[in-house]
């Protein structure tokens, strides 16, 4: 009996320092890129180089957001994500809940033929999406930053498979009752799929204020760019001032970080209940 405790309490320990240093090698990255946002411009290069800089440069950022309109550029990446967002969560859940619970002649047909369009990369759509938005005159708009965002392939995937989970009795009860298909859909599916909402919110979130891109082609001007392309206006064609971009890095950064703490208990149930079935 004790030398299965004392085994299993090795194993443990082996256990806790892997996911640790999986951990470190995961923080070491952001850690090394806060460091960089405090250092002189001259004190990146020094060898060996420096985890801690001699004198942090608080500087840096306040430079780094005045140097270029990062005001701007943080008004568009807002626009972007709380116009995106909930549009897109609202038709892939009514896509979603088409394919998951609606009858319809080949139904799994035309969710397999819309599931493979995930194959295709999207360096591949990129050119006729940016003629379309073309055409339709809305380069440097926030229509070109917007509408193709409005609906994703996975997003779908991910709301149907947890809507499989959802047991049938109470719809059901609600048919029983007189509640239309939609009413069924606003009122009952969607309050108790919010694990599954959340965890599509991050990520169209996610993919909304990260856009590089996109933005860098259907747009022309400055006051349309966005946070990610204003991060690339600190390379030049000679040189890279690495704190002031590594300041902007983490400045744009909170937010997503911000947005993962406040739906991180809904995203870690979405993910665990997302393929289940009834």
């Amino acid at each position: 009996m004790k030398k299965n405790k004392v085994t299993k309490l090795v194993g443990n320990i082996l256990t806790y320092a892997v996911l640790l240093f999986v951990a470190l090698t995961m923080l070491i990255p952001f850690l090394w890129m806060v460091s960089t946002s405090l250092m002189d411009k001259m004190e990146v290069f020094q060898f060996p180089p420096k985890f801690i800089p001699d004198e942090p440069k608080w500087s840096n950022y306040k430079n780094a957001m005045t140097l270029v309109p990062f005001g701007r550029y943080f008004l568009n990446s807002t626009i972007m994500v709380v116009v995106i967002v909930p549009v897109q969560l609202f038709f892939c859940s009514m896509v979603a809940y088409a394919f998951a619970r609606m009858n319809f002649p080949g139904r799994d047909f035309v969710f397999w033929m819309f599931l493979s369009t995930m194959m295709v990369p999207g360096i591949v759509t990129l050119i006729p999406s940016f003629l379309i938005v073309k055409s339709l005159n809305w380069i440097d708009t926030y229509w070109a930053l917007t509408v193709p965002s409005f609906f994703s392939v996975w997003g779908t995937f991910l709301l149907r498979q947890f809507f499989l989970t959802l047991p049938k009795n109470l719809e059901d009860a609600a048919r029983i009752d007189g509640a239309s298909e939609f009413m069924i859909f606003w009122r009952i599916v969607l309050p108790l799929s919010k694990p599954a909402l959340a965890t599509l919110g991050i990520f169209a979130f996610m993919g909304a204020w990260k856009a590089f891109m996109w933005p860098l082609l259907v747009t022309r001007t400055e006051k349309m760019r966005t946070v990610e392309v204003g991060i690339a206006y600190f390379k030049t064609m000679f040189e890279v001032n690495w704190p002031y971009q590594m300041a902007a890095a983490v400045v744009v950064m909170l937010p997503v970080i911000i947005m993962f703490l406040i739906a991180q208990k809904y995203f870690v149930e979405g993910i665990a209940l997302t393929g289940m079935k009834e």
